[in-house]
This record gives structure tokens, sequence and C-alpha cells, in this order.
């Protein structure tokens, strides 16, 4: 059979310096029997400074026809003046459409050595171990109508939230099977109180739930209340299912409960391809942190848990993922960090690459 094949996307800022950390792995996994077929491409400002464009169609090509897709960031400042449709952030998007990476799961795990990390307090945010699952291909960021109209004092931004009950219905199937295999409870967030497009997102989860998981237990919240709960009591949840806008809040409020956003990885999931493998790009929830690039001050940690899911959702090395994930709480157990991690009692951070050795070596065991 033919090695599993990785397309790598470095990306802009911090990118290509985490994914080098991940490099690493990958490069010893195939001196243990398990070869990837790895190849790199361009994605976001890189992109546009390259080919003039955020995402070339042969990148895309190349996305569509690999096993996955690893991701690092885009953006960056310096593209503030590019027009929406060329900006870094609008390859990211054309990928994640394209592709019909639908599922976007996002975990939520407070490492027991990062607990007093968290901006809330120990007991609030240990063995905190919660999924949202975000739907990423539809909803406002991609409704039509879109732009800004009108000249001078008259203008008038629009933005269009939509979603069918195709839609809602497979995010929410990617959330109950989720939840079979975790504590099999679902909680559906949207704003069914004050938009039509949330009151179908209740109607068609509740459908699914009804017809199709009766076995997992099913709540309904109002996202602004979901995100209170969030910092109130983050452990009542196990699996959350949200629309596009607000599965962005919520993971990135998620993020801080854990200690750093260099904590976060993320999987955005398609369609099952003639392999049986989902269509999957995996990336750290993080931005591209300009400010920090190239001076070896990022952690890779976020990049390399999202190479743990793709072991696990892509390549079903469910054994090597939890492997990789013991590595890196290993590795914080003893103490080790990145600047962001950096307690009030200060100390010397570790590097990029130094952290990155250090998680390879526990991997070794």
């Amino acid at each position: 059979m033919a090695n599993p094949s990785l397309l790598i996307l470095p990306g802009d800022g911090i990118g290509p310096e985490v994914m080098a950390e991940v490099r690493k792995i990958i490069d010893w996994l195939g001196t243990q029997g398990t070869p990837f077929d790895v190849s790199e491409g361009l994605i976001g400002g890189a992109s546009y400074d390259a080919f003039g464009v955020p995402l070339a169609d042969e990148t895309l090509a190349r996305a569509q026809a690999v096993d996955a897709v690893l991701l690092g960031a885009v953006g960056s400042p310096k593209y503030d003046g590019v027009d929406y449709a060329k900006r870094p952030e609008a390859g990211l998007l054309r990928i994640r459409k394209e592709m019909d990476l639908y599922a976007n799961l996002r975990p939520a795990q407070c490492f027991d050595a990062l607990a007093d990390f968290s901006s809330l307090k120990r007991d609030v945010v240990a063995g905190l171990d919660i999924m949202i699952v975000r739907e990423l291909t539809s909803g406002v960021y991609f409704g039509e109508p879109r732009g800004i109209e009108g000249t001078g004092d008259d203008r008038v931004g629009i933005n269009t939230q939509r979603y069918t009950t195709a839609e809602i219905r497979r995010i929410a199937r990617s959330a109950f099977e989720l939840a079979r295999r975790r504590g099999n409870r679902v909680c559906s967030m949207e704003k069914a109180n004050v938009m039509e497009s949330g009151v179908l997102w209740r109607e068609e989860v509740t459908w699914v739930h009804k017809n199709e998981y009766p076995d997992v237990a099913l709540s309904h919240m109002y996202a602004d209340n979901g995100l209170m709960q969030l910092v109130r009591n983050p452990k009542q949840f196990d699996v959350i299912v949200t629309d596009n806008l607000f599965g962005d809040l919520l993971s990135d409020a998620a993020a801080m409960l854990t200690g750093s956003l260099g904590m976060l990885p993320s999987a955005s999931l398609g369609a099952p391809m003639a392999n049986g493998r989902p269509k999957a790009l995996y990336e750290p929830v993080h931005g591209s942190a300009p400010d920090i690039a190239g001076q070896a001050r990022a952690n890779p940690i976020a990049t390399i848990l999202s190479f743990a899911m793709a072991l696990r959702y892509s390549f079903d090395m469910g054994d090597m993922a939890t492997r990789l994930e013991r590595a890196v709480e290993t590795v914080l157990a003893q103490g080790h960090r990145t600047s962001d991690l950096m307690g009030p009692e200060g100390g010397n951070p570790m590097t990029t690459s130094q952290m990155g050795d250090a998680i390879l070596a526990a991997l070794k065991g």
C-alpha cells in the first residue's frame, strides 16, 4: 500500500517555526516503520507574495489529492491594505470551503501542569476536557449578500447568516458521533430567541437527535449564555455543537481556560474520500503572531497536537496519537515552558526548537 500522504502549508509568521517541530516527529515516525509522503506548499501571505493570490489553484488541487493537510498559520499586518479577496485569511477560507471541511473539531483540554496558568481558578479548570464542534463552511462568514454599500455618510455593511437543513444535520451528526466516544452528552448552542437561523438550527439538531441518536443526551443553550457558562463552570460540558460565528467565539474563549492559545489544536473534517479517509485539514487555533515571528519564542505544542489529531482521525493511528499527547503532558509536568507559559515567578523559557526536541525525546521514551 502507498504511504499516507500529507501536504504541509506552513503559512505566515510563526507558522514555519512551529511546523519545523512537527517535521521532526514525522521524520522520526518514518524511522519507526511509518513513513509519510510529505510535500509542502504556500498559503496566506506567503502565497500572495509568490503568486499574487492567497491560495493558488495548483496548491488547492494538491490539497484535494492528499490524505490530510497540516497548516501553520496565516496573516500579517503587512497585508491590511490588500483587498479582502486576496488577504491571507481568504486563502484559509477558500481551502476550507473548496474541500467542504464542514466539521471543525476544537478540543479544549487543561493539562494538570498548566491548571494554574488559566485565568480561572484551578478547581474550575483542572481536568477540563471538552470538544467544540463548529460548523465551518456556511453561516455568516459565507452567506450572500455581503459587502459594503453606499457612499459618504450613508454606507451600510451587510453580512448574511444562512443555514440549510442539510448543513445543520450533518454537523449535528458529527457532534453526536464524537459524543458517543466521549461522555455521551451534546449541548447545542445558537440564538433561537432572536434569530430565525437559530430556530431552524435548534429544530434540526433536535430532529437528528430524536431520529438517529436518542441514546446521546442533548441539551440546548443560547450561545451568549453558553459563553458565560464556559467561564462559570466549563466542566459541565462534553461536546458543544454550534454554528460558524458562535463556534469562532466560543472556541477562542475556551482556549484561555487551558492556559494559553498556544496549546489548542483543531481538525477540520469533510466527507469521506474514495479510500475511506475524510477530507481533512489540521491546524493550531492560534494565529500567525507576527510580533514574535523569527524570535524562537513560539509555542509549537498546538501544532504538534494538531498532528496528533491527524494521526487519530486521518491515519487510524490512535495509539500513536495518544503517545504523542502523553509526551506533551510529560514535558509540561517536567516544568518545560515556552515564553507564553511562564508563570509570575519568571524563569528561562525554552525556545521553540528546544520544546520540540523535548517532546520528541519524551515520545521516544
